[in-house]
């Protein structure tokens, strides 16, 4: 096999779990909702977010985890969340992937526990503070509420993604050592 046979399989295979990565992080994100009072839900989607991260990369996983959460906003008629979704949720794997390479090279492995509850900590914080950010600046914007108290409203927010994302990490954390041999075959 020549150098650019390889490399368009590579490429293809990337594409191909780039996708299902995606679809996986919209149905994850659609199946169970669990309504909080800020009118979002909690959802076990996040696990997938993190895993788009941890299995594809920096890049790919970020657009998968992007692309399949905003989708799912899209479906969800949360339309207004669309392009926040999109940029939360990419950052979210970004940093987790990120940091779970570095971790991996410090502790000398891929597959440690630590490693994986870090990383997906470290991705849940973006998340957490992404949409605490986006809230304040929809009842800002939208509601021409002051600063101030579109803070004080967003704080409600808080907590339901806070647990959201401690979902996410335990759901990526018991995953990812299945999952992982399967991208790597």
């Amino acid at each position: 096999m020549d150098h650019s046979t390889f490399y368009e399989e590579t490429k293809t295979k990337k594409l191909i779990l780039s996708a299902l990565m995606a679809a996986l992080t919209c149905v994850g994100t659609m199946i169970i909702k669990v309504p909080t009072p800020t009118m979002g839900y909690i959802h076990p989607g996040d696990g997938f977010v993190l895993l788009s991260g941890l299995l594809l990369g920096p890049l790919w996983g970020a657009l998968a985890a992007g692309i399949g959460s905003a989708l799912s906003d899209l479906i969800g008629g949360y339309f207004i969340y669309v392009p926040a979704t999109f940029v939360i949720k990419a950052l979210t794997a970004l940093v987790a992937a990120i940091i779970f390479r570095r971790a991996g090279k410090l502790l000398h492995t891929k597959t440690t526990l630590p490693a994986l509850i870090g990383s997906g900590i470290a991705g849940e914080t973006v998340m957490v503070v992404g949409y605490f950010l986006f809230e304040i600046f929809m009842l800002s914007v939208f509601n021409r509420t002051t600063i101030s108290a579109g803070v004080i409203a967003s704080l409600a927010g808080i907590i339901p993604n806070i647990i959201q994302g401690i979902f996410g990490v335990v759901i990526a954390s018991l995953l990812h050592p299945f999952l992982s041999r399967l991208t790597q075959a």
